[in-house]
């Protein structure tokens, strides 16, 4: 049984195994970034509403963002969680009493009074929201 030592003439073989070849690693991270960027708008989630269609481009979502949606019956969610009109400003008081960024996304059906999406507005501002964002659908341009 024979073991090397350092004084070996191997010694030159360590030197190539130190070195990294960072082109696999970058491809797998723009693959990963590709993947997070469409699979992305369709976490933003909560309950299913039908978005009215705009020309105007969509802004990015956050990743730590409140998604308020408002369904078609009027009903408020934050994510999933049902939230009754009476409460909605206390309980966005309660989140937004520690966060940093106080940004919301309002999610509203197509279908929904107006008073609604007012109510919302309101209660979010009273709960200290300065940014408040419409989340809509963007309207696919015809081919020609």
């Amino acid at each position: 049984m024979e073991f090397k030592t350092s004084t070996d003439d191997h010694e030159n073989d360590m030197g190539q195994m130190a070195d990294i070849n960072i082109v696999p690693l970058v491809d797998v991270m723009l693959v990963l970034l590709i993947i997070f960027m469409v699979t992305a708008p369709l976490s933003i989630g909560g309950i299913n509403v039908t978005l009215p269609v705009s020309k105007a481009r969509s802004s990015a979502v956050a990743e730590n963002r409140v998604v308020l949606s408002i369904s078609q019956k009027g009903e408020y969610f934050i994510e999933k969680a049902g939230i009754p009109g009476e409460v909605l400003e206390t309980r966005l008081a309660e989140i937004y009493r520690t966060r940093e960024k106080k940004e919301i996304y309002i999610r509203a059906d197509k279908s929904v009074v107006y008073e609604k999406v007012v109510n919302a507005m309101s209660a979010a501002r009273m709960a200290g929201v300065t940014k408040i964002s419409m989340l809509t659908e963007a309207k696919i341009p015809a081919r020609q």
